[in-house]
């Protein structure tokens, strides 16, 4: 069906054509701006899992653009309300958004991909509308938008903190369930895609007949422009239209048991990994079409660097169990356009096993839940021991090297959209979602006791100091691991969201950036650790370390310390009290990185991590080492210069709790 401006029907079109099991029709005259939906007739049975209903309007699941929302009621459901047996005659067509053809010409110029290697990638996690809504710099009108994100003073922020790949969430057209409506509350996060080709209209300043195209694609360009990547988070495990009591708006309505996964001996029900009452069905060629001629899409015409697979253990489970040979990973890698761009993955979903930390294939990197849990344990002191910590600060070999895999496989966190921000992990024992409307029973309650003294806002002077040296603790882990760092945004900027958790429905000043109070010291302090990143080859090596490579001290890449200087036995490393350990990195022996073969060199870095509550003398390792070092970044005072400090081999040095320090090595 054709509709107006007005949003009424103007035309209506049989699509009599069937290539390939794809009805299709040519219609004279269509052209940009134009609004369509479509009906799709076929048989109404729950009971064999299918669902369709003509009186249904659907989004066309190839849309490339989608105007207006959901009114929600009665009739955008396929059955009868109370009674799922039988069909819903009304009609969804005045309630349901429409579909809309778009123009695909846009002057892209000589935009190019930034194509950062791996090794060298620094990845932002953003908000489209939370990163640019109170910006000041900003003007009003492009606020929480594509053009705000891509406007000179948010470009600056960026390129000016040393990222080199913004991660946008969920920016495909999505849904807001009735249930957050009804209680004055919406789907800030966008994990409730309805819509694979289509870029959220909300996050438009000009979403009218398709303009939110135009406006992403000027966004990417000028991002590029700017030497930054654009990755985005995708949801291709479930769609909004939910379990079997969900309302009809797609895909459900045109082939059900097709493109969802149904349970096998009871088809009125869905298989539900995902926690959100669906879960596609990658299994059936047509499913994996239009997965794949999504992703296609946004790489080829959309210009984007890569994505970052929500639940991506779903898109595994061909059939029930989770399988790194399915064929949703082997059609990525022959395509040779997917396979040229950065994969993520989030490695697991809620279903039986599902848990897949270090067993994606070759190509792809992950999100390294190990990692943000091992490196929280140990900060606030309950990480029996530092064995777990050696292996996630230097690339997490054990889950990604056995595979032909690199250290840039693991996307090291500690915080990211789904949790609390840095300041508050810090700052909060307990959870406070009260403000969701659950009575504080959503989130996770796996914070723990933090020890940083009352919880919550506090005017004490020592508890701020203390909580201050962790949030700086912790970026100052991520930057400086081997692997792919990733900050959530306003990480850098102090960002708190005063306890909630679980902010996925709060658009509002809880989630938005404040940067009229943001913590410009915190803001120096993470500019200081990524260009101290990006400068020392050392720190982002593009290999493991190997060990020694050669006779003499000097011929080993990496060397653990204690805090007497020596080296770590095998007691050390079995010893669950240990919560010190120094880290030597020798930057005279990094892989080589050059086409020529000439060899790479920096500076040697020593690493000195104290996660106990006391502090601690250090000894210096010996002169075999080094006869000279001077202090790089130290945790516990942020403010002291790079060189401020220098000390003799052998000489000692006392360590206040809770604290890490950066050495580079004179002579």
């Amino acid at each position: 069906m054709l509709f107006g401006e007005d949003g009424e029907a103007t035309a209506s079109y049989e699509l009599g054509e069937r290539t390939d099991l794809c009805w299709h029709g040519y219609v004279h005259g269509v052209g940009p701006g134009q609004r369509y939906g479509f009906r799709i007739h076929g048989p109404y049975e729950p009971a064999r899992g299918l669902r369709c209903n003509p009186a249904k309007l659907l989004i066309d699941p190839y849309a490339k653009a989608i105007e207006g929302s959901i009114s929600w009621g009665p009739e955008v459901f396929g059955y009868v309300l109370g009674d799922e047996e039988t069909q819903s005659n009304l009609d969804s067509a005045p309630s349901m958004p429409r579909s809309v053809v778009v123009d695909p010409f846009f002057p892209w110029g000589d935009d190019r991909r930034p194509n950062v290697a791996w090794a060298d990638t620094i990845i932002y996690e953003a908000h489209v509308k939370g990163f640019t809504k109170l910006h000041p710099e900003i003007p009003e009108e492009l606020r929480g938008t594509y053009a705000g994100l891509a406007h000179p003073a948010s470009v600056d922020h960026l390129v000016r903190l040393g990222v080199t790949a913004v991660e946008l969430m969920p920016v495909h057209h999505f849904v807001d369930p009735l249930h957050l409506l009804d209680q004055g509350l919406i789907n800030y996060w966008g994990y409730d895609s309805i819509g694979y080709f289509a870029p959220e209209a909300r996050y438009s300043a000009a979403a009218g007949r398709g303009g939110q195209v135009h406006e992403f694609k000027a966004m990417v360009r000028a991002l590029h422009r700017a030497g930054l990547e654009v990755i985005l988070d995708v949801v291709y495990n479930h769609t909004a239209e939910g379990n079997h009591l969900g309302p009809t708006l797609s895909l459900k309505g045109i082939d059900n048991p097709a493109y969802y996964k149904l349970v096998e001996d009871d088809p009125r029900y869905y298989w539900d990994v995902t926690g959100t009452g669906n879960t596609l069905n990658v299994g059936y060629p047509q499913t994996l079409q239009l997965i794949m001629d999504s992703l296609r899409y946004w790489v080829i015409d959309m210009h984007v660097d890569g994505f970052r697979f929500d639940l991506a253990s779903a898109l595994a489970r061909q059939f029930y169990e989770v399988d790194r040979l399915s064929a949703f990973f082997e059609i990525i890698h022959q395509d040779p356009v997917l396979s040229q761009v950065k994969l993520v993955a989030e490695p697991w979903d809620v279903g039986q096993g599902g848990y897949q930390v270090g067993n994606f294939p070759v190509r792809w990197a992950e999100w390294n839940g190990k990692y943000r849990d091992t490196v929280r344990d140990y900060w606030r002191g309950q990480s029996g021991g530092v064995s777990d910590l050696a292996y996630r600060l230097t690339g997490s070999s054990d889950l990604y090297k056995g595979d032909g895999r690199r250290p840039s496989a693991s996307v090291n966190f500690v915080t990211c959209h789904d949790g609390f921000p840095l300041r508050d992990l810090v700052a909060y024992n307990d959870k406070h979602n009260e403000a969701n409307g659950e009575d504080n029973r959503d989130g996770t309650d796996d914070n723990r006791s933090w020890n940083c003294g009352a919880e919550g806002d506090t005017d004490d002077p020592e508890i701020i100091e203390l909580r201050g040296r962790q949030v700086r603790n912790f970026l100052s882990t991520i930057l400086l691991s081997q692997g792919c760092p990733m900050i959530s945004h306003g990480d850098e900027l102090g960002r708190s969201q005063h306890g909630n958790n679980n902010a996925y429905c709060q658009d509002n000043e809880l989630t938005w950036i404040d940067w009229a109070t943001a913590d410009q010291d915190l803001l120096a302090w993470t500019r200081r650790l990524i260009e101290l990143r990006r400068s020392q080859p050392v720190l982002h090596r593009p290999r493991f370390f190997i060990g020694a490579v050669g006779r003499g001290h000097r011929r080993k890449d990496l060397v653990w310390l204690r805090r007497d200087g020596q080296e770590m036995k095998d007691a050390d490393w079995r010893r669950s009290s240990q919560l010190s350990i120094g880290m030597l990195l020798n930057g005279d022996l990094i892989p080589d990185r050059t086409e020529r073969g000439d060899p790479i060199r920096g500076d040697t870095l020593l690493i000195l991590l104290h996660a106990h509550h006391e502090g601690a003398e250090w000894k210096l390792p010996s002169e075999d080492w080094g006869r000279e070092w001077e202090h790089v970044l130290d945790s516990a005072r942020p403010d002291e210069p790079a060189g401020g400090k220098r000390h003799r081999a052998g000489g000692g040095i006392q360590r206040p709790p809770r604290s890490l320090l950066v050495m580079k090595r004179l002579t």
